[in-house]
C-alpha cells in the first residue's frame, strides 16, 4: 500500500501516494539532478496475497514499470530483498553509482523495496545494487524485467508489454481448437538453430525473420501446435534456455518483447497454438540472477539437500515460501496474459515432486512428515494450474513427469496436480528400445510395444520424441534404427507410423520430420540440404501426411485419452513381429484398422478381423513409393463372413515389410 507519508497521482495505477519526500541525499547525487519520491502501486491486499503466496500478478506491480506521478513521467520500481541492509537503481543515468538512488523499504515487512525516479526512459539499462544480509556487495538483474542486454551482457532493460494484438478470431475459437478432444500435433523448436542466417551461419535469425520461415513450414507440415524450448532470457547458450536468469524477459538474441509477440500473432492468424517450454524447476548460480539474491537463500532452499540440483548444477526453488510460489505462479499467468501463449510444458516435474529425484542414499532432505515428496512444490503445481486455468479459456498444461505419481493430469479437485497433459516417457523409452533391436530379435522383445496400453488412459498423455533423444551421444533418429539405409529409412517410417495411430497427443522435435542425419547441434541450423535426396524428402511427405491423417480422421483424436478409442485385435503374433488394432471414432463408421510388420519379410495373405461387412480400403500405408518405400500396397478388399480375431468379419491383406498399413470401410 502507499505510505502514509506520502501521496501522487498516478496514471499507470488505481493506488495513490503522497506529495513525494524530498530527493534522496547522497555524496553524488547532485551530479545526476534526478530524484527517488516515496510511491507504491502496491495496496494492503496486495501485500497480504503476496505474503500468502496467492498474488498471481505481481508483473502489473513488481520490476520496471513506466508511470506517471504528479504528472511528471518515469519508472517505478520495486523488487523483494526482504533481507538486505540496501537496495539501489544503478544505471546509465547515474553513471551505474551504487549510492545515489536508492530505494524505500516498505514500512509493511513485506520485503519488498521501491522508489519513483522521474524522466527516466523505455530503454533505459539498470541493475539493482543489494547490500547483502552478509554484508556482500551484489549487483542482480531486475527478477521481474521485461527486457535484458544481450547475454553475455547481464543488465535489465525498462521496457513494456505494450501490444496491439490482431489475434482475436484465434483467441475466441482456441477453447475448442485446444481441447482435449481434438488433434495435438506438437512441433517442437529450438529457435536458434531451427534455421540461421544463410549470409551468416553464426547469427541466429530474429524472432520476425522466423515467422517469415517458420509459421509456412509448420502450416505446409500440418502440425497443429509448435513448442518453443525457453524464450526467457539465459546467459549460458548451450543450455537451450533451461538456465533462465530473466523469468519475464523474452531473449533479446531475437529481439525484443513486441517482436516476439508478433511471431506468435503470426502462428495463431494461421490457426497454430503456441506452447512455451517453462522452468520452475531450477535456476542457475550465476551472480545476476536469483541465487543467493540478498544475501540469503532467498528463492532457493539453505538446506542444500533441498536447493541443490546435482544434475544441471543449479538451485531448486524453495516452493514452502509463499513469495517464492507467487513469484512462479505470477510468471505462468505472465507469458498466457502478455504473450497470448496457448500452453506451458512444464519441464522436470519428477524433480520438483522428489527431494530424492537422481540422488543417493542421504544426498536428499525430507518433508516434515519424513518422506521425500516436495509437499511445497505439490502445492506449487496444485495453485499453479488452478489459477492458469481458471484465468484463460482454452490453455493446456502439460507437465515432463517421468514418475509414477498418480493423478499428475487429474483435476486439483478430484486430489490430482492439475495438468491437461503429461509426456508419456514410458512409451518414448519402450519405443525405442524395441525399435534399435535387430528385426531377428523382436519377437523376444514383442510386448515392449504392447506394454504401454496397459496404462495409456491412466492418465492424459503425450507421446514425445523430443530434443531430449538426438543429443549427447544418443544419436539422430534415423541412426537408432537398424539395418542398411532402406532398412533405417523403413524403420523410421514404421516408427512415426505407430506413434501417429498411438493413442495420445504427439509431439515431434524439429529435423526428425525428415530424418536429420547428425545430433542437435544448438550452434547449428538444421541440414536441410538432406532434402535434396529422395529418402529425406520421403520422410518429410510422410510426416506430413501423417499429420493430414491425424487431423481428419476422427478415431485417431476423439478419444486420445480413453479407453473407447483402441481395441487390440492381434497383440500376439510374437513369431511374425505383426500388430493389429482398432481406432475408434465417436461413430462406428470412423473405424480403422491398423496392420504393423516390424521384420523386413513381406507378409502375404494375412487374416485380420473388421467390425463391420463391406469394402475395406487401404487408406494409408507406410511403404509407398513416394515415402521411399517397395510400394507393396493392397487394393480394395471385400469382407468375407470369417470369424477372425473377435470380429465377426474379416479380409485378407498384405503387410509390406517394416510397414503400417491403415484400413477404413469404404462408404
Amino acid at each position: 500500500m502507499p505510505s502514509k507519508k506520502t501521496s501522487a497521482t498516478v496514471k499507470k495505477s488505481k493506488t495513490t501516494a503522497k506529495p513525494a519526500k524530498k530527493e534522496v541525499k547522497s555524496t553524488s547525487f547532485e551530479q545526476f539532478q534526478l530524484p527517488v519520491w516515496q510511491h507504491s502501486l502496491f495496496t494492503e491486499f496486495d501485500i497480504s496475497l503476496f505474503l500468502l503466496g496467492k498474488h498471481f500478478r505481481l508483473y502489473e506491480k513488481m520490476g520496471a514499470h513506466i508511470c506517471e506521478v504528479n504528472g511528471v513521467v518515469g519508472v517505478y520500481f520495486a523488487v523483494w530483498a526482504p533481507n538486505a541492509q540496501k537496495v539501489c537503481v544503478m544505471a546509465n543515468f547515474n553513471g551505474w553509482n551504487r549510492e545515489s538512488h536508492l530505494l524505500y523499504n516498505r514500512w509493511d515487512q513485506s520485503g519488498i523495496w521501491e522508489g519513483f525516479i522521474p524522466h527516466v526512459k523505455k530503454g533505459e539499462i539498470y541493475k539493482y545494487y543489494i547490500k547483502g544480509f552478509d554484508g556482500a556487495d551484489l549487483e542482480k538483474s531486475d527478477p521481474y524485467a521485461l527486457h535484458a542486454e544481450h547475454p553475455p551482457h547481464k543488465a535489465s532493460i525498462v521496457w513494456d508489454t505494450n501490444y496491439q494484438w490482431k489475434d482475436k478470431a484465434w483467441m475466441n475459437k482456441r477453447e475448442k481448437k485446444n481441447s482435449l478432444d481434438q488433434p495435438i500435433s506438437v512441433y517442437e523448436v529450438h529457435l536458434g538453430s531451427w534455421q540461421r542466417d544463410p549470409a551468416n551461419p553464426e547469427r541466429v535469425l530474429s524472432y520476425g525473420e522466423i515467422a517469415k520461415t517458420l509459421v509456412p513450414y509448420v502450416i505446409n507440415m500440418g502440425f497443429t501446435h509448435v513448442e518453443f524450448l525457453p524464450v526467457m532470457e539465459y546467459p549460458y547458450y548451450p543450455s537451450w534456455g533451461y538456465h533462465v536468469t530473466g523469468y519475464y524477459a523474452a531473449s533479446s538474441r531475437h529481439g525484443s518483447p513486441q517482436d516476439l509477440m508478433l511471431l506468435i500473432e503470426e502462428f495463431h492468424k494461421q490457426n497454430i497454438a503456441v506452447i512455451l517450454d517453462w522452468v520452475p524447476s531450477h535456476f542457475p548460480g550465476d551472480a545476476n540472477g536469483l541465487y543467493h539474491f540478498d544475501g540469503t537463500h532467498l528463492y532457493e532452499h539453505s538446506d542444500m539437500r533441498k536447493g541443490f540440483h546435482p544434475d544441471w548444477k543449479s538451485y531448486i526453488f524453495n516452493y514452502d515460501r509463499n513469495e517464492v510460489r507467487s513469484f512462479l505462479i505470477s510468471n505462468a499467468m505472465f507469458w498466457l496474459d502478455k504473450y497470448h501463449l496457448d500452453g506451458l510444458r512444464v519441464d522436470a516435474v519428477a524433480s520438483m515432486l522428489y527431494f530424492d529425484f537422481s540422488r543417493s542414499e542421504g544426498e536428499y532432505g525430507l518433508n516434515e512428515h519424513g518422506g521425500t515428496e516436495n509437499l511445497g512444490a505439490v502445492k506449487f503445481l496444485k495453485d499453479m494450474n488452478e489459477a492458469v486455468y481458471g484465468n484463460f479459456k482454452g490453455i493446456q498444461t502439460i507437465a515432463e513427469e517421468s514418475s509414477t505419481y498418480d493423478g499428475v493430469t487429474r483435476p486439483v479437485y478430484a486430489g490430482g496436480l492439475g495438468f491437461g497433459m503429461k509426456w508419456m516417457m514410458g512409451w518414448m523409452n519402450d519405443t525405442l528400445k524395441y525399435f534399435k533391436l535387430n528385426p531377428i530379435s523382436r519377437k523376444y522383445h514383442h510386448h515392449q510395444l504392447t506394454f504401454s496400453l496397459t496404462y495409456a488412459f491412466t492418465e492424459n498423455f503425450m507421446l514425445p520424441l523430443s530434443h531430449d533423444e538426438v543429443v549427447h551421444g544418443k544419436s539422430p533418429m534415423i541412426y537408432k534404427m537398424p539395418g542398411d539405409e532402406w532398412q533405417k529409412f523403413a524403420n523410421l517410417r514404421a516408427l512415426y507410423s505407430y506413434m501417429w495411430t498411438h493413442p495420445g497427443a504427439k509431439l515431434l522435435f524439429m529435423g526428425d520430420e525428415f530424418a536429420q542425419t547428425s545430433e542437435w547441434n544448438c550452434f547449428e541450423s538444421l541440414n536441410w540440404d538432406l532434402l535434396q535426396y529422395a529418402p529425406h524428402q520421403g520422410m518429410q511427405l510422410l510426416v506430413k501426411t501423417l499429420n493430414e491423417l491425424y487431423t481428419t480422421e476422427p478415431a485417431l483424436y476423439q478419444h486420445n485419452f480413453s479407453y473407447e478409442g483402441f481395441e487390440w485385435q492381434e497383440a500376439d503374433d510374437v513369431e511374425q513381429s505383426i500388430y493389429v488394432y482398432q481406432r475408434k471414432g465417436k461413430k462406428a463408421k470412423d473405424t480403422l484398422i491398423i496392420a504393423i510388420n516390424l521384420t523386413p519379410v513381406y507378409r502375404e495373405n494375412y487374416r485380420i478381423g473388421v467390425p463391420a461387412k463391406g469394402k475395406w480400403t487401404e487408406i494409408f500405408n507406410s511403404d509407398s513409393d513416394k515415402f521411399g518405400g517397395s510400394n507393396k500396397l493392397n487394393q480394395v478388399q471385400t469382407t468375407e463372413d470369417m470369424a477372425c480375431q473377435h470380429q465377426q468379419h474379416s479380409i485378407l491383406i498384405n503387410i509390406p515389410p517394416l510397414g503400417v498399413s491403415i484400413f477404413k470401410k469404404m462408404k
